[in-house]
């Protein structure tokens, strides 16, 4: 009998209902813990944050309030968890690759990894962008519309969450490019499809754009659609550069760790 007929095959990546929900309940213990830790952590901080959270509004001579006896409590909490979060992410992510790596050819779980430093510095650089110069333009048209004739008292715990829904989906915007690049590494999207749909994009930029801007002025909104359209433009430089023809995986290809 030969070597190769004897030889035991490698994990494949396939495993039973049973694997997948014990691997599951593993990788949720993993990113709970995580979540618990960064949150524990950042109860410390969450008064200088709240400061810096709020300096867009205190800018304007504007200070929160709060009107309910526990709503301190609540955004003691909500900052905690928030931050938490951000400093849990790259276990989250690393907990959800390699979750799903068993489908992924040897090479491309290699690439995912790889992008992990860039969707957090991408990430960054979208939640910079929103909070420094989207939020004090937000902040000033909101102040202002019809204050001649109605007085702003902004709560605290609306203006967090006014706050976090802005800075968080621009900085997954931002994540786009890298996300497109893994996908035409892969050989799952080519930059030519990509361009095809362009008008569909411009259309899907301005409804996201539309969501994403707490003011109705198309100012705000234009600067929150500028980038996104010019992150689709950027995607599809990326998938043209890096796309690559994606071929069926072969019993050898598994046990050399290629494709």
């Amino acid at each position: 009998m030969s070597q190769a007929t004897t030889m035991e095959p490698m994990n494949d990546g396939s495993m039973s209902l049973m694997e997948h929900l014990k691997e599951l309940r593993t990788r949720l213990i993993w990113i709970v813990g995580g979540l618990l830790v960064g949150t524990v952590a950042s109860m410390a901080f969450v008064e200088p944050i709240l400061q810096f959270v709020i300096e867009p509004l205190t800018r304007e001579g504007v200070i929160p309030q709060a009107l309910g006896p526990t709503d301190t409590i609540g955004i003691f909490f909500k900052i905690s968890f928030t931050v938490g979060a951000s400093i849990a992410m790259p276990v989250i992510i690393y907990q959800i690759i390699a979750f799903v790596s068993p489908g992924l050819y040897p090479n491309e779980r290699r690439a995912l990894l790889l992008t992990l430093p860039g969707i957090m510095v991408l990430f960054l650089l979208g939640a910079a962008f929103a909070f420094y110069l989207l939020m004090p333009a937000a902040v000033n048209f909101l102040q202002n519309f019809l204050g001649t004739v109605i007085r702003q008292d902004w709560t605290i715990d609306k203006y967090i969450g006014f706050v976090t829904r802005i800075v968080f989906w621009m900085g997954v915007a931002f994540e786009t490019p890298l996300v497109v690049a893994f996908l035409a590494r892969a050989g799952i999207i080519t930059g030519q499809k990509l361009l095809a749909f362009w008008r569909h994009a411009i259309v899907v930029a301005a409804i996201v754009a539309a969501a994403i801007t707490p003011t109705v002025d198309p100012v705000n909104m234009t600067i929150v659609m500028g980038p996104l359209v010019v992150l689709y433009f950027v995607s599809v430089g990326m998938a043209y550069l890096l796309y690559r023809p994606r071929v069926a995986r072969t019993f050898d290809d598994d046990l050399t760790g290629d494709k």
